[in-house]
């Protein structure tokens, strides 16, 4: 289907194919295991590296910091470093992340009603 390049995706598909682009454009930078479950995290107030490992405490080290560069490169997320010993990392939603909460809030209903009936 789209050819994604290290820029993103290529103009010739954006032009051509315009009526599906949105949805590519979503799923491209949020393809990942764990990047809405770390948005949806994130969604009431800022934390903690350690916070976020320790609520997702089967992701290994080199997953979360890969998942949260991706998600900081893309515009999602902020990461604020503290000037102290030990440094202090924070990260938060920027505007583009919490303009994406209601897609999670969905998806987060649609797995509550339909969730333990598949089961």
């Amino acid at each position: 289907m789209a050819r994604i390049c290290k820029d993103g995706f290529e103009k010739e598909f954006i032009n051509e194919h315009r009526d599906v682009y949105g949805i590519a454009y979503t799923q491209n930078i949020l393809s990942g295991r764990w990047k809405y479950i770390i948005l949806w995290f994130l969604k009431n107030k800022e934390r903690r590296y350690s916070e976020i490992k320790a609520f997702l405490w089967d992701i290994s080290q080199g997953s979360l910091t890969k998942q949260l560069r991706e998600l900081e490169t893309d515009g999602l997320i902020n990461r604020e470093v503290f000037p102290e010993v030990p440094p202090r990392v924070e990260y938060s939603l920027t505007t583009k992340g919490r303009e994406f909460i209601p897609v999670i809030d969905i998806m987060e209903n649609f797995g509550k009603k339909y969730g333990e009936k598949s089961q």
